[in-house]
């Protein structure tokens, strides 16, 4: 049995890593706050060129252009979002899990013909060490988001696409449903689907960096309720509209765009789901603390308990034999 000099020495050490477990939470559930606000101002954008695109699709149902050409696959490029840091829980592991499965089920096509381009140092670091191709450095987008280095990103996919030097493009990234609930989703980029994109989740819960029990039975029940309505079918905005110079012309700018929101969209839940489950990480690790602490003292107090019994027992003893 530990002696209460060594049981207050762990509870003074479980005490101090329970105040930086405390602070990390604090911290995190800040910076997710203003991850929330980089979501809430890139919606109106997202919102406005998904209504024009589907009023496209709505009067011209056959439009395309090279970007939505299927092809044979013969080189794929994955963009896959991590952090630079750890003590998030399970959510690179979970990145790096499913880019080795992605690679795993491409092993045909060779290593060579697999680009890896990582958002974030740990995915990059894990890459460089399974020995994948890695091309460049995008660690600095995990922790700054910026829409020029991703419509650059993009660029640079879609370039390579049309010259046939890459044939297929994916992105591994957890999408931010809410502070209690990010989803590990894997989304072909290159060709796009533009109906299958319009179609995608993007309900966000951006009102609350809450992630207790209670509030995610809640937002379970209300994606329930949000399943069982019914979309609304979009129309044409007008039965005759005139588009100059022509439906594929304009697609042709149009999906461009389409494909810098998907990137710089991806990368901003990641980040939103980064600092999410960082804070739930930390606040489990509070929490534990606490029950630890909890246990500490209630131990502590029974050996204190003990000792005193002891003592008394030998005071009382001594006074009978005398």
């Amino acid at each position: 049995m530990p002696s209460l000099k060594e049981i207050k020495g762990r509870i003074a050490s479980v005490k101090s890593t329970r105040k930086i477990t405390s602070a990390m939470k604090m911290v995190a559930s800040s910076k997710l706050h203003h991850a929330q606000v980089a979501i809430q101002n890139m919606l109106p954008y997202e919102t406005m060129l998904e209504h024009i695109l589907k009023s496209f699709l709505a009067a011209e149902a056959e439009a395309q252009t090279v970007f939505d050409q299927e092809r044979p696959v013969k080189r794929i490029a994955l963009v896959v979002y991590s952090s630079n840091s750890s003590l998030c829980g399970g959510f690179n592991a979970n990145v790096i899990k499913l880019m080795q499965k992605v690679v795993t089920e491409n092993q045909g096509l060779g290593l060579d013909n697999i680009e890896i381009y990582p958002i974030g140092r740990k995915v990059a670091e894990k890459a460089g060490k399974l020995g994948y191709k890695v091309m460049g450095d995008y660690a600095d987008l995990a922790d700054k988001p910026n829409v020029r280095q991703c419509i650059d990103i993009a660029m640079e996919l879609g370039m390579k696409f049309l010259h046939g030097e890459i044939d297929r493009v994916e992105l591994i990234y957890h999408h931010f449903k809410s502070a209690g609930s990010q989803v590990l989703t894997r989304k072909t980029f290159l060709p796009i689907d533009i109906e299958e994109e319009l179609k995608a989740d993007h309900e966000r819960d951006l009102t609350s960096i809450v992630a207790t029990k209670e509030s995610q039975e809640y937002l379970k029940k209300r994606g329930e309720r949000h399943e069982e309505h019914v979309q609304e079918v979009v129309k044409p905005l007008n039965d005759n509209f005139i588009v100059e110079p022509d439906m594929d012309t304009v697609l042709s700018k149009l999906i461009p765009k389409l494909a810098h929101l998907m990137l710089y969209t991806a990368l901003l839940d990641s980040v939103a789901s980064e600092h999410a489950a960082r804070m739930v990480a930390m606040q489990t690790a509070t929490d534990n603390a606490d029950e630890l602490l909890r246990q500490l003292n209630l131990q502590y107090n029974k050996s204190r308990q003990q000792a005193i019994t002891s003592e008394l027992l030998d005071i009382v003893g001594g006074t009978v034999n005398n």
